[in-house]
């Protein structure tokens, strides 16, 4: 066995072949896979391997697409010939108009990754898939590149290949420790011996938490006991003259394919069930459940009225094995929050239909840094310290019951709510708040007209259009306030603090005390990594001197790492993360300098106090830092308050505001706001995909500053011109928003793809925001969008269709 490699793998399942395999296509060959037993000895073995193309975000359908073109290729690879039925169709069921509608959005959605889905109605169901009744069916989506794959094949030819490249895999061979170095290099211990490696990865399967409490840290993955059973053959698959599609119900919680002459049908009951929450004995492997049908009866009842072929038919073989979940049933592919030079690959419920695409995207990003494509959506940092096992259980089991049934836009289900509060949670419940969840975070949507308000999901506008209006007018004609909780916050001392800062960020670091400034951060490629506020805060008796630095509520893992990482050994400074011990209300409105210096002793006239300004002070009685910013476009200040003296400012700021028609506003009047000004989110508009040129951040760039991260680079793409253009957009509609991920057309082909879309009730137009072909951006430019199937016009118009010069905000 080697002592020394690149990589150490651990774990031989689908996640684990795919990583090696992938490296040694990257030019990493100096690899090795470490697996416990055998090769997919753990889940991947009784997989159903299901391989579809189907996905509800890009990156999801970019990913699963690479899955079906390596499978082709090793299915057609002479050498190494992989059993994989490609092409034989599946259709996703829906009896409800929301359902089609949904499924309408990721035709739309997939279209613009090159994906063709197609929308059937009941009686093309039943005539592509002959086994099924379209009694109370609307119709389904179909996915014609649907199929299913020889689980141990596919790893073997995998592993074959990755050997043939130079890697190297170790059967039989138990990792019991890890240890990292101080040059952050790890040795893997096993019990055949110590493997030195620069990287480690995680692939433990259902032995994440295993692997992981070597490194001391807990992964948020639970498993669930998954059963499926396996048919005698049916004449009528024979009769057919072709395979059955594949079919997927969200009406009666089953899937089922055709194996050989008869049909694989899986279950997704209500009364479900974790395992191995206490521990798994080290004996299991190449090992199951014991059969539990009698907790599927529901169910089979729901699958025998859509399949009544299946009341006639023998069981040859009940399956009931453990599939890993996470906390919103995508997988954590990616860096290991906190540590460095380690990664996993875990969490992969769908692991044999996804996995060659995870692999791919891991693979990148260890030998690049960064993936082709923006992997937010399965990016292990997007879950914070709220993510115990304990929660991710209870979300698994909430997934588990609804896993045919999509998240509809605003719906947030039960299952681990109250993650994270304030002490201001339970008061704005009673003020009738509406809640939202960022990062675990309750935050408020809007203020419910009354307890029975409850919005219809869909992918229309809802009821709560107009009450989401009347909080923007409040907010524009009096002042409005908001808590915002959860938001990225780090302090940065130290004597080289800006030194550092103008080396992380790619324009102007302010630097005078007293005064804050918007920057963004790039990768080493010239794309956009984050966006972040920088306050420079003097010394007082709350601190040194001291940088604020403020990000998106969902990167508190991720910008901490990437700040960490580039720290350099000779430079004074010091990172501490403030997210979780303060949190920020914001007063916005005309009338917000008014309650501000009622509720705070000092002069806050635009004079003392302008635009980009930033002080210490009390709010009553209760510490707090005030900032001049604004995300709505109105004169608004944000108030950094810490959390026990949350309910003091509160109270100060709201008896305050008594006399100028205070109002409490939320989230989603937030984002109308926004997006009638041009303001962007991380994640949705600011990915790695695209640089700050691309991104329509020109005037935050400083490309003769030198040393920043990513210059060169920014460099190259900025003289090759553009790939894309973020332009903003009116749509020619007032039923629905334009939805993230949804393509813009002309004629038949695709020239965008929305990232964010929202009604703008100040300026009375239907908005969003999108990255189309370079010659599509100028205003006046002209393009249709799919709008869950209809197609709308959308026109491209400045930015800041709102006060574009920006005068309110600095008044």
């Amino acid at each position: 066995m080697k002592s020394r490699t690149k990589a150490v793998v651990i774990g031989g399942g689908i996640a684990g072949c795919s990583t090696l395999y992938h490296l040694t296509q990257e030019g990493w060959t100096d690899v090795v896979l470490v697996e416990r037993d055998e090769l997919t000895s753990g889940t991947t073995w009784h997989s159903a391997a299901q391989v579809t193309n189907f996905g509800m975000t890009q990156t999801m359908v970019g990913l699963k697409s690479h899955s079906i073109a390596l499978y082709k290729k090793l299915r057609d690879d002479p050498e190494y010939p992989v059993g994989y039925h490609h092409g034989d169709g599946g259709i996703r069921l829906a009896n409800t108009e929301a359902q089609m509608q949904g499924y309408r959005h990721f035709a739309s959605m997939a279209r613009g990754m090159g994906v063709d889905y197609e929308i059937l109605d009941a009686e093309e169901c039943a005539r592509r898939h002959p086994l099924i009744s379209n009694e109370n069916l609307l119709g389904g989506l179909w996915d014609g590149e649907d199929g299913d794959i020889d689980p141990a094949q596919l790893c073997q030819a995998l592993a074959f290949h990755a050997r043939k490249a130079g890697a190297e895999v170790y059967r039989n061979t138990p990792v019991i420790g890890l240890t990292q170095h101080k040059d952050d290099t790890w040795t893997v211990h096993t019990e055949h011996g110590d493997i030195d490696c620069d990287v480690v990865v995680n692939a433990g399967g259902y032995r994440v938490n295993e692997v992981g409490a070597m490194m001391g840290v807990q992964h948020p993955v639970a498993s669930m006991e998954h059963q499926y059973f396996i048919t005698e053959d049916i004449p009528a698959i024979a009769e057919a003259g072709h395979r059955m599609p594949l079919l997927r119900c969200p009406i009666s919680d089953y899937y089922s394919r055709q194996e050989k002459g008869g049909l694989l049908v899986g279950f997704y009951e209500q009364d479900c069930k974790t395992w191995g929450m206490d521990g798994i004995s080290p004996s299991f492997s190449n090992d199951l459940c014991p059969d539990d049908l009698d907790r599927v009866m529901d169910v089979l009842e729901g699958a025998f009225e859509r399949m009544p072929v299946l009341a006639d038919v023998g069981i040859k073989r009940v399956v009931n094995g453990p599939i890993t979940y996470t906390i919103d049933g995508a997988p954590l592919v990616g860096p290991i929050p906190g540590k460095r030079n380690a990664y996993c690959i875990i969490g992969l419920r769908a692991g044999l239909g996804e996995g060659g695409g995870h692999g791919w995207l891991l693979a990148q990003q260890i030998v690049h840094g960064e993936a082709c494509y923006d992997t937010w959506v399965i990016d292990p940092r997007r879950f914070t310290g709220h993510a115990t096992v304990e929660l991710t259980a209870r979300k698994a089991v909430e997934d588990y019951q609804n896993e045919f049934r999509f998240h509809f836009p605003h719906e947030h289900r039960p299952a681990g709510r109250n993650a994270k509060t304030t002490p201001l949670t339970p008061i704005m419940a009673a003020e009738g708040a509406e809640f939202t969840v960022v990062n675990g975070w309750e935050r408020v949507d809007y203020i419910k007209p009354s307890p029975e308000f409850h919005p219809t999901l869909g992918f229309d506008f809802d009821e709560a259009f107009d009450v989401v209006a009347a909080e923007v007018s409040n907010v524009a004609t009096n002042v409005g306030l908001a808590e915002v909780n959860g938001f990225n916050r780090i302090e940065i001392a130290g004597a080289d603090r800006h030194r550092f800062l103008d080396r992380m960020i790619c324009g102007t670091v302010p630097k005078r005390d007293g005064r804050v400034g918007l920057g963004y951060l790039l990768n080493e490629h010239g794309c956009i990594k984050g966006e972040a506020t920088v306050a420079n805060l003097p010394a007082s008796d709350r601190g040194p001197d001291r940088v604020w630095y403020g990000s998106a509520a969902a990167s508190e893992y991720h910008d901490m790492d990437w700040l960490a990482a580039h720290l350099r050994p000779d430079e004074d400074v010091q990172l501490r993360s403030l997210t979780n011990e303060h949190t920020i209300l914001v007063l916005a409105g005309p009338k917000a300098r008014e309650v501000l210096s009622a509720s705070a002793r000092g002069d806050w006239s635009a004079a003392a106090f302008p635009w980009l300004s930033t002080r210490e002070c009390t709010i009553g009685y209760a510490p707090a830092v005030v900032m001049g910013v604004s995300f709505s476009g109105e004169l608004a200040y944000e108030i950094h308050v810490p959390n026990a003296s949350l309910y003091a400012a509160y109270l100060a700021l709201r008896e305050a505001g008594e006399a100028f028609g205070l109002k409490l506003f939320g989230a989603r009047a937030v984002e109308s706001m926004r997006m009638e000004k041009g303001f962007l989110h991380w994640k949705a508009d600011l990915i790695t995909e695209f640089d700050p040129f691309e991104t329509g951040l020109a005037r935050f760039v400083k490309l003769e500053k030198d040393g920043f991260i990513g210059r060169e680079a920014l460099l190259q793409r900025h003289a090759k011109g553009p790939q894309k253009q973020l332009v903003s957009l009116s749509i020619d509609t007032r039923r629905a928003p334009a939805h993230p991920g949804a393509s813009l057309m002309q004629n038949d082909t695709v020239v965008g793809t929305i990232t964010s879309g929202d009604f703008g009730h100040r300026v009375g137009m239907n908005l969003a925001y999108a990255f189309v072909d370079p010659d599509l951006a100028s205003p006046g430019s002209e393009m249709a969008l799919d709008l869950c199937g209809r197609r709308v016009a959308a026109r491209v118009i400045e930015p800041s269709p709102y006060d574009p010069k920006f005068d309110r905000m600095r008044s």
